[in-house]
């Protein structure tokens, strides 16, 4: 009879560690994996050839972006952040270029653009009749903010990945905005 007691006794203690073993470790990784939920955006312009080969995952929606920054580019911004956890990742490059290259470049983008828009953000143009989700202007001078009026938003894909009654959810969206007057190019790319 003192046997079955030790033996329940024994049970008891196997399942109280093993239950407090399932309830800290799982404390541990959620606590691992929250650390980690503020995505670090890069700046850093000698790390684009890094991020448009290597850490960008969708080559498609990129093949628009320059190869390469060249070394007389000027005043060449990029921000990219890989999107953890719920956070969407954008990659985006803003560099000056001559007037007659900007005019061929608008040419080129107007072509086949899907949309178009002035100035705005992603949140704006969403929620426009027939909207679609762009981007917000990273590489501005006030970081993410809208972009101005003077910008031309040519969105040259948008695919909607959401579910039935939560429409664009989860997508993604990529195109150029450019700057006549301040002979500004944008190319931008989003996941959500």
């Amino acid at each position: 009879m003192q046997r079955s007691h030790l033996a329940k006794a024994a049970m008891i203690v196997f399942l109280s560690l093993g239950s407090l073993g399932i309830v800290g470790g799982s404390f541990l990784i959620r606590k691992a994996f929250s650390s980690t939920t503020n995505a670090e955006i890069i700046t850093n312009t000698s790390r684009y050839s890094e991020i448009r080969s290597q850490l960008w995952t969708s080559p498609a929606e990129i093949k628009h972006f320059p190869r390469e920054i060249l070394a007389d580019a000027k005043d060449v911004q990029i921000a990219y952040s890989p999107g953890v956890s719920q956070a969407s990742s954008f990659l985006q490059v803003r560099e000056k270029q001559s007037p007659a290259q900007i005019q061929k470049l608008l040419k080129q983008y107007r072509k086949i653009a899907k949309h178009q828009y002035l100035g705005g953000d992603t949140n704006v143009h969403a929620n426009l009749p027939d909207g679609v989700p762009t981007t917000f202007f990273y590489t501005g001078d006030a970081g993410g903010e809208s972009f101005p009026p003077s910008y031309e938003i040519l969105v040259l894909n948008a695919k909607d990945r959401g579910t039935p009654g939560f429409k664009w959810n989860h997508g993604n969206s990529y195109g150029v905005a450019i700057d006549s007057a301040a002979s500004e190019i944008v190319y931008w790319a989003e996941k959500w």
